[in-house]
């Protein structure tokens, strides 16, 4: 279970980090949608996660590289916008948990279907 103020720094972030995105001039990273950030006992460290569902595993490196590149930058907007003393280092990540939804979501139907056809071979009989 997370603290409270763990909780707030990491909403917190996620308001944040996207304005200091957007105020980079790489159009790849500029308008990125950001779907978590998971900050570490005591703040030195945040993962923060991205939906890359729109990107192949190349742009996706590149993001991540883009991210990584401006991070200074981040951390800058980050501290003048809260007063803190100092602000977490970010770790870039995709957010993979899109992804499984859909598949989980996707099973179901299958598993819908087939029952669907058990029903209706049974009523034939």
């Amino acid at each position: 279970m997370k603290s409270i103020n763990l909780q707030r720094t990491e909403s917190l972030l996620m308001e944040l980090i996207p304005q200091a995105l957007s105020s980079l001039n790489n159009s790849n990273i500029n308008s990125l949608a950001i779907t978590g950030v998971n900050c570490k006992k005591g703040k030195y460290d945040a993962v923060v996660y991205f939906d890359g569902s729109d990107f192949d595993n190349k742009e996706t490196k590149e993001i991540i590289n883009s991210l990584n590149k401006a991070n200074g930058r981040i951390k800058s907007e980050v501290l003048s916008a809260t007063g803190w003393y100092k602000c977490p280092n970010f770790k870039f990540e995709v957010d993979t948990s899109l992804e499984k939804s859909k598949h989980i979501e996707d099973l179901f139907a299958k598993i819908k279907n087939n029952k669907k056809d058990i029903t209706v071979e049974s009523d034939e009989e």
